[in-house]
């Protein structure tokens, strides 16, 4: 049999991304050589973010609590799909936070299986954190699951890190695969536990290397301030791979001039009172202040899980933000980005508070295209229904550019 990882060109594999938040999970899905054809969040924030990386892709605002499986295929050209990924919603379950049984949107975990499974893809993606696994959730575990038609076989749920599949965050998440037999070779937790990397994690130092602003030169545009890197600083590896020279073709024109030119976003640092200042200044790097609690970052260390705060309907809590392991001040949002394996390109609002809660709720795009490419490795040409082609990424570069060209973004 024939599979993507075997071909020079691929076949364009359409996804739904469910609850897709800033789009992390579709990044990693399109670096691995998949399409979103669209992609789903209630929160007009997360969509507005998600619209302005993905520029040509279709985004609608349901409420899927409310919405049926029918609304969704209605929006799509393709007569057979061949992936459902998302996240649905993780607070109630997460041991970071209250992790509670009557949570309403722990059933959101049967409305993703739901409508996944009434959309018939080849296969599905679930992702959540470890809390998902808890006894306290098993009855609500069990009726998710136990919704699943016999045609698909399931891989996990299983417990995977981010940081072994090369995110410089260590970050513990729940993935769920289901998979048609017909379309995909066999699946197992082998081939999941086989895609880790045989290397050392990345560190704080690594993945914040190069990340210096040139004292002169900013732009603004759509909101956003833009600051021109130091060029004459070096990157790592890490830092290289998610620094590319040409920015992802989704972007709007007047954004990939920017970044071509050596421009970035989420600089603008948070401003501190003085007393908090020397307190951030007193706390060694792998400590947490002691006031805040904050965690200070330490330079030889993978960073720990970045934390989103809530939204607006719970409260508007900012999550705790680590301090920098050098400065006396919480990190960038630029800074966040890298921890979670987003490139440099990558947009995510005007506002600090919005782009850290994005950067916290979203799946390291690093860890998506990692589970991804396992898929894709086990997808059957043959029977893949779908017509158009186009090249598989490879490279940092050339995953920058795998998305289709979108005619006329402004």
């Amino acid at each position: 049999m024939r599979h993507i990882s075997d071909l020079e060109a691929g076949i364009s594999v359409e996804l739904v991304d469910l609850f897709c938040g800033c789009g992390g999970l579709s990044l990693g899905a399109h670096n691995a050589g998949f399409e979103t054809a669209l992609a789903v969040d209630s929160d007009s924030n997360l969509r507005s973010a998600y619209r302005r990386n993905f520029v040509g892709r279709s985004v609608a605002g349901f409420d899927l609590q409310k919405v049926a499986g029918e609304a969704l295929r209605a929006r799509l050209r393709t007569r057979k799909l061949t992936g459902v990924i998302g996240g649905p919603p993780c607070q109630g379950f997460s041991v970071m936070g209250r992790s509670q049984k009557d949570d309403p949107r722990n059933t959101l975990v049967s409305k993703f299986l739901e409508i996944a499974i009434s959309l018939e893809p080849a296969f599905f993606v679930m992702e959540n954190v470890p809390g998902f696994l808890s006894d306290r959730h098993s009855a609500l575990r069990e009726a998710a699951l136990s919704q699943i038609p016999q045609k698909y076989k399931i891989v996990g749920p299983v417990k995977l890190n981010a940081a072994d599949y090369g995110a410089a965050t260590n970050r513990e998440r729940v993935v769920l695969i289901g998979y048609d037999p017909d379309y995909l070779d066999e699946l197992s937790l082998s081939d999941l536990e086989n895609a880790k990397l045989d290397r050392p994690r990345v560190t704080v130092g690594e993945a914040l290397s190069g990340l210096v602003a040139s004292k002169a030169n900013t732009a603004t545009d759509v909101g956003f301030d833009w600051v021109r890197l130091d060029r004459r600083c070096e990157r790592s590896d890490y830092a290289t791979s998610l620094h590319p020279s040409a920015p992802c073709r989704y972007l709007s024109k007047t954004a990939r001039r920017l970044y071509s030119e050596g421009y970035v976003t989420g600089f603008q640092p948070t401003e501190h009172a003085p007393q908090t200042i020397k307190r951030f200044s007193e706390t060694e790097p792998g400590k947490q202040e002691t006031v805040s609690r904050y965690y200070r970052l330490a330079w030889d260390r993978t960073a720990p899980t970045l934390r989103a705060g809530t939204g607006s309907d719970r409260g508007s809590y900012q999550a705790a933000r680590p301090i920098h392991p050098e400065e006396p001040r919480v990190i960038t949002v630029r800074e966040a980005a890298r921890l979670q394996g987003f490139p440099d390109w990558f947009m995510f609002h005007p506002t600090k508070w919005h782009s850290h809660r994005m950067i916290g709720n979203s799946v390291s795009p690093i860890f998506a295209e990692a589970i991804m490419r396992v898929i894709a490795s086990k997808l059957d040409m043959n029977e893949n229904p779908h017509g158009k082609t186009y090249k598989v990424g490879r490279s940092a570069d050339a995953r920058a550019s795998l998305a289709l060209d979108v005619a006329g973004a402004k």
